[in-house]
């Protein structure tokens, strides 16, 4: 059972697959059971394919369905133990995460439509099929939050577990760097937003009178380098946070086929076309253009930052404070302005930067330095002017306690979870009633399973 927390993530995952749904197994079966729940042979062969489907098949072990069928059993087992402990799902809950899901579906699929000739069912079909493997997942995870709630480890805990790794086996880190930024997007001055303007109307004309398509339009003239090349495509939900607010209210306005005004977010300006509509899911078509700003709007954005620079260098505000109410980067302020990597670290390589125009500008500072002002141009082709603090900066190292202590300790508290987890299976497997098929008597791994097992 040492591997179960991994595999039971991918089994968690594989259940969100709509081929595992839509692929039917011709020979099925039931390969084990714990308590009244039952283990087909298809869900462990589907979340095998799906792993792979989703590039995880170099990560997979010798004997996958020995695993993927251990993850079943301990995500069951777990389900057993949460109905027993009157732990409940509710509705809502439930709901918006199958929402989310089908979501996910019509984006990967292109369109409702497509989802549901692929699928041979309804968008209400596919919802209710996926309803109790939603309703176990969410169970599971309440149960092992349950379990895990009261675990932490103490300094002297950390120092233990850090000891009991041999030195020969110690990572290598490459130097990495803790550094926060201040956004500001200059803004184009009216004239110029006015001519940009005039270009969309002309465009929302052409349509409308059927010289050009939409979708062609946007091929040539969106700024939106994401979805240009699908001519402006966009699919979306009312109850999405991450849409501009303008934006997402003017689309729950137009028809099908219909063509919004030109409107402002913080993106730009655009012209939207509603492709189609069902309850609080839309597909639509959009025109970006970001008005381009000329060098007195870049030079005002310099001089604020120069400002602000210097109120945190005497010391009358914080960093933090600073990102909090000057910072054109909204989701920035729940950080501070730090650039994470991909797991969420504050800690980053170089080559985890979003942009390299930050290296050069990073090599001349030191920890606790903040840099000028500086210009350049982000992903989406806009102009921006951006202040950058350097936290800290390690030198390559061997990991040691003292420059690595948050990574060690987090390695340690996983540890700890381990050994919880893996008691809690030891003291409650012989409660469970387990039956496992013949097919799977080589599985190592599912030793302590059979010694119950065998008792039934």
């Amino acid at each position: 059972m040492k591997h179960f927390l991994f595999f039971s993530l991918i089994v968690c995952t594989s259940l969100t697959s709509l081929n595992a749904q839509v692929q039917k197994v011709v020979a099925d079966k039931i390969v084990a059971q714990v308590g009244d729940k039952i283990i087909l042979r298809s869900d462990v062969m589907n979340a095998i394919s799906d792993a792979k489907r989703q590039g995880q098949e170099a990560s997979l072990p010798p004997h996958p369905e020995c695993a993927f069928l251990e993850a079943q059993l301990i995500q069951k087992a777990l389900v057993l133990q949460a109905e027993k402990d009157s732990l409940t799902v509710s509705d809502e809950d439930l709901d918006a995460a199958l929402d989310n899901q089908i979501r996910g579906f019509i984006r990967e699929y292109g369109s409702k439509e497509v989802l549901e000739e692929i699928a041979g069912k309804t968008i209400y079909q596919i919802k209710e099929d996926f309803r109790p493997a939603f309703r176990d997942r969410k169970l599971a995870d309440q149960m092992r939050n349950k379990i895990l709630d009261n675990v932490k480890v103490t300094p002297n805990e950390v120092k233990a577990y850090f000891d009991k790794i041999p030195k020969d086996s110690l990572p290598f880190f490459e130097s990495e760097i803790e550094v926060s930024q201040i956004l500001i997007q200059p803004k184009a001055n009216k004239e110029v937003e006015d001519y940009v303007s005039k270009d969309l109307y002309s465009y929302k004309n052409q349509v409308e009178t059927g010289q050009k398509r939409f979708d062609q339009l946007a091929k040539l003239y969106s700024d939106d380098v994401e979805t240009e090349k699908q001519g402006g495509l966009l699919h979306l939900n009312r109850n999405d946070k991450f849409w501009d607010p303008t934006f997402l209210s003017t689309v729950f306005k137009l028809k099908e086929g219909q063509i919004s005004p030109v409107i402002k977010s913080k993106f730009g300006l655009h012209i939207i076309q509603l492709v189609s509509r069902s309850g609080d899911d839309a597909v639509v078509r959009h025109i970006l253009k970001i008005p381009p700003v000329t060098q007195t709007e870049i030079n005002l954005a310099v001089n604020k930052l120069d400002s602000i620079r210097n109120l945190i260098e005497t010391k009358q505000i914080t960093f933090g404070e600073a990102v909090n109410r000057f910072s054109d980067d909204e989701n920035s302020k729940f950080t501070g302005g730090q650039i994470q990597g991909r797991d969420g670290s504050s800690y980053i390589t170089i080559d985890q930067l979003p942009d390299k125009d930050l290296i050069p500008l990073l090599k001349n500072l030191k920890p606790g330095d903040i840099s000028k002002p500086q210009v350049y141009t982000d992903d989406r082709g806009r102009k921006m002017v951006r202040l950058v603090y350097l936290k800290t900066r390690t030198e390559p190292h061997r990991e040691n306690l003292k420059e690595d202590y948050n990574k060690i300790a987090q390695q340690a508290l996983e540890d700890k979870k381990q050994q919880k987890l893996e008691q809690w299976f030891n003291d409650h497997l012989p409660s469970f009633y387990i039956t496992i098929d013949k097919e799977f008597k080589g599985c190592k791994t599912l030793n302590e399973w059979w010694k119950y097992a065998a008792k039934n």
